[in-house]
């Protein structure tokens, strides 16, 4: 695939889309998950021409006992995002789509969303998410029958990443935008920095191509109640790290080399239930251990929104629940941004970062109440060369300040002289980073969090 030129920080975050979101009146963080399979995640027997669907063939679960799951473990949105496959649009107009107006009825208080694990071209998968209104079977209909690598009865005709670009112009070009967030980046990497089906320059590409549709990637993959291969990672040299793609949990990788870039580019956690480990599968139930937190308002617009503008963060194991994360110049607590958001201060600029974190005051869906051990604040510059310079900031629980439900925490930087960003990290272990997950280690023992980030831009004349 053609590669863009990569362009420095100030030009990137000067372009980058402003999502406005209004006033925080009504918003609260709403847990969710968008990549949650059903028994529309079919098979195919293959001795017909064109295949017969075989319903149930990768979850056995229906539309509505997913919401209903999700409910019990307290989310309050969700995507319902089954695979694709040879005609499959047929089965998304004819069965999937009456399957979600079922559990939209049956489970009103999650907002479900209509999405699809997207096919993509020259790629691997994606969550594809449909804003809703009048006509948004048809818009789903149409991309996955017009643009999913797996969609055409002979295959390998949707190989060519130029099909991708393509569907991501199709995409911007829509009133409302969908969103996609790239599932399990580096699952076919074959070892760390090594890259399979996904490489960081297609993901700059993909985002630069609709950067309001192409958000983000899955921080924290599903399958994580796999007992060998955490997260489906199968090859022993790329594994996930406590549970998080290399992508995101490596300081200094690839995700911190696109934000170094000034690229808009969030992370989530994800079930990517298909079948929950008590039922003999390998996965959690939708909001069962993993969780998306958005900044938002009970209403699927807005929900929409704040995932858009990067007001979210990940978390495992319910490790917390809210999160309060703002960055301001020093001795002008007015000039404030917070995660997703760009902070501009004038050169020589001293910053303050103010960090809240609420632990949930009931025990997860393990029994636990895990505690956060430390918190890190990973700071990135940017150097010269448009390169990521890193420092990771740990502060261990002893120096947190109870301020009721809330923790408490601050740290002092210095100026950045080329702007830069600052994300949080935290866990339950006293690992100074995240280790290779190996097979039979207990996801439950092993919880993090992550924000996203907070960007910094130095202009002299503002």
């Amino acid at each position: 695939m053609r590669i863009l030129p990569l362009l420095p920080l100030a030009v990137l975050l000067a372009i980058s889309p402003a999502i406005a979101i209004g006033s925080d009146e009504g918003r609260t963080w709403l847990a969710g998950d968008h990549h949650v399979h059903s028994q529309w995640s079919v098979d195919w027997d293959e001795s017909t021409t064109p295949p017969t669907p075989i319903p149930g063939g990768d979850s056995p679960y229906t539309r509505t006992r997913n919401a209903q799951q999700a409910v019990k473990y307290g989310l309050r949105w969700m995507v319902h995002t089954d695979h694709g496959g040879p005609g499959h649009s047929r089965v998304t107009l004819e069965h999937a789509w009456p399957a979600l107006e079922q559990a939209r009825g049956d489970v009103p208080a999650l907002i479900q969303f209509n999405g699809m694990e997207f096919d993509v071209p020259g790629g691997e998968h994606a969550s594809l998410i449909v804003p809703p209104g009048a006509d948004e079977r048809d818009r789903l209909v149409a991309i996955e029958r017009d643009y999913s690598r797996r969609e055409p009865l002979e295959r390998g005709t949707r190989e060519d990443g130029r099909v991708m670009l393509e569907a991501l112009a199709h995409m911007r070009a829509l009133t409302p935008q969908p969103l996609v967030f790239i599932n399990h980046p580096s699952r076919s990497a074959t070892g760390v920095g090594e890259w399979g089906d996904v490489t960081p320059d297609e993901l700059r590409q993909w985002h630069d191509a609709a950067p309001e549709v192409l958000v983000g990637m899955e921080g924290a993959p599903g399958h994580q109640a796999a007992p060998k291969h955490r997260g489906l990672y199968r090859n022993a040299g790329a594994p996930t790290f406590g549970g998080f793609d290399q992508m995101t949990a490596r300081v200094g990788g690839a995700w911190d080399a696109i934000l170094a870039s000034g690229r808009r580019f969030w992370i989530t956690a994800t079930s990517d239930s298909h079948e929950n480990l008590r039922d003999g599968g390998r996965d959690f139930d939708p909001g069962q251990y993993s969780k998306t937190y958005v900044w938002a308002r009970p209403e699927a617009d807005d929900i929409l929104d704040g995932m858009r503008a990067g007001h979210m963060f990940a978390v495992t194991g319910d490790l917390v629940d809210a999160m309060q994360f703002t960055v301001h110049a020093t001795g002008n607590a007015q000039r404030r941004a917070t995660m997703g958001d760009t902070l501009v201060v004038r050169p020589g600029t001293s910053l303050r970062v103010e960090v809240k974190l609420r632990q949930p005051g009931m025990p997860n869906a393990n029994g636990d109440t895990p505690m956060l051990d430390h918190v890190d604040l990973i700071v990135g510059t940017v150097a010269i060369d448009g390169t990521p310079q890193m420092q990771v900031k740990r502060l261990d629980a002893k120096a947190f300040t109870r301020e009721g439900p809330w923790l408490s925490m601050r740290w002092e930087l210095p100026p950045m002289r080329n702007g830069g960003f600052v994300r949080l990290r935290g866990s339950n272990t006293a690992d100074a980073m995240p280790a290779a997950d190996i097979d039979g280690e207990s996801a439950w023992k092993d919880l993090w969090f992550y924000s996203n980030p907070v960007f910094v831009r130095v202009d002299s004349t503002d």
